[in-house]
């Protein structure tokens, strides 16, 4: 600034130079303040305390440079000692908070007298902190960073709403192509019962179920739960085997714990178990202590006894593509009691995948009924493996001719040669399942499917 000592001039690029030294800043914003400029030195002490919060001297600055730049006139002034030769009178006040005669006048008579023991001065003015904050706001930050999970609750790792729990969804049953025969089930065993109250009551029925999908790889098992979740209107949390093991004992099932609490404050809530043959293993077979006792929890869990409300609006999804190494107390009556062959898709569903992963993709005159039939026990997994492998070729030709090309009926066949259905190799274990495991006829409607296919 024009105006400006050389003083000021130079302890302003020694302030520019050593920004961190907090005297060298201090000094600078007292001969600011002496100068009149009381803004200046607000800043400046803000810099300070933002390199030493903790520093006395920048808050004594502060509060005087802001009661200076808040106040109205002049700034306070020494009063004058009495005359030598004047009358005895009690002591002045050293310092006047408003100079003025009125600041060197004794008080009225009809004021209250002072006490005679304290000195006579004027009620210093109030200071306005709401014009202060509004000085500093922009220029000292917080010291302390606030923990919103120590806020609102204890802060602690398995606290029960820091799970994910979707919203309900906009799927639904109908957005799954083809398998006419997975939905009717669904709706006759679990969703049908659901929908009808006034029914419900009538038969006894709680409002509460568990529902286990089983069957090859990649078939749409998660999908279809979801689709389940969309019906019922009900919120959606996923649960995998990584979302429960901890390394600390008790911990896993704390987890579970949580999961189903959260589910229950959520109700109606879909709460689906991903993998449950590594969830719920069989404890015969488990030889770790901490995977049996999650076991034990998932099983209090389904059966409502921990939360001593029950499970009223949980309904709980579990799929698995090896149910037979699921333990067996899991699958038990009034836990995940009913269960649920999911298949390959079928011609329809072949075509709506197909559909679904060509729809961005360049093609020309591709022949879908032929596509459908040269893909039959296909899992969606593998039609979508199909797409991106006559993508691959024509991009490749493409690549080398140097003009594009469209992806054709004949690329999409030579994928489908080329691959293999992923589902056959666990037909294949399943078939031994069915015929030589099928205790109480768990696995009847694979073994029917095994009949029709010719597989048996």
């Amino acid at each position: 600034m024009a105006d400006e000592s050389p003083l000021i001039r130079s302890l302003r690029a020694a302030v520019a130079a050593a920004p961190g030294d907090v005297p060298l800043r201090l000094h600078f914003a007292e001969l600011l303040l002496a100068e009149g400029r009381s803004d200046e030195a607000v800043a400046e002490a803000a810099v300070a305390l933002q390199h030493a919060p903790g520093d006395a001297g920048a808050r004594a600055l502060m509060v005087r440079a802001m009661g200076l730049s808040a106040a109205e006139g002049p700034a306070p002034a020494v009063a004058e000692p009495p005359a030598p030769d004047g009358p005895a009178q009690s002591p002045a006040p050293t310092v006047a908070e408003n100079p003025g005669p009125a600041a060197a006048q004794p008080p009225a008579p009809d004021e209250p007298a002072q006490a005679a023991s304290g000195p006579t001065s004027t009620p210093a003015p109030s200071f306005d902190w709401d014009a202060a904050e509004q000085q500093v706001q922009d220029l000292v930050g917080p010291r302390f960073l606030e923990d919103p999970q120590a806020a609102d609750g204890d802060g602690t790792a398995g606290d029960a709403d820091a799970w994910d729990v979707d919203a309900p969804g906009s799927v639904r049953l109908a957005d799954v192509g083809g398998m006419e025969e997975v939905k009717d089930r669904l709706e006759a065993a679990f969703l049908a019962p659901m929908r009808n109250p006034e029914l419900r009551r009538l038969y006894g029925k709680s409002l509460r179920g568990g529902l286990l999908l089983y069957g090859p790889p990649g078939c749409g098992k998660t999908f279809i739960a979801r689709a389940v979740a969309g019906e019922l209107g009900a919120s959606f949390l996923t649960v995998s085997l990584s979302d429960v093991l901890d390394m600390w004992i008790g911990a896993s099932e704390k987890n579970i714990h949580d999961i189903f609490e959260t589910a229950r404050r959520q109700a109606p809530c879909v709460v689906f178990l991903d993998e449950l043959d590594a969830l719920g293993a069989k404890r015969s077979r488990t030889h770790h202590s901490g995977l049996r006792n999650v076991v034990n929890q998932l099983l209090t869990e389904l059966d409502g006894i921990a939360s001593g409300a029950g499970n009223e609006g949980v309904f709980v999804l579990a799929a698995t593509n090896v149910p037979w190494d699921v333990d067996i107390a899991l699958r038990r009556p009034g836990r995940l009691d009913r269960t649920l062959l999911v298949l390959p898709p079928d011609a329809v569903a072949r075509e709506a995948i197909l559909r679904y992963h060509l729809r961005e993709r360049p093609i020309e005159a591709v022949d879908l009924g032929k596509l459908v039939k040269a893909t039959e026990d296909f899992s969606g997994a593998d039609l979508a493996h199909v797409c991106e492998t006559a993508a691959e070729a024509a991009l490749l030709d493409s690549a080398r001719s140097g003009s594009v090309r469209l992806i054709t009926t004949k690329d999409l066949l030579g994928a489908a040669k080329q691959i293999k259905p992923s589902t056959e190799p666990w037909f294949a274990a399943a078939r031994n399942v069915a015929m030589f495991a099928n205790e109480g006829g768990l696995y009847d409607d694979l073994l029917a499917h095994l009949k029709r296919k010719r597989k048996l």
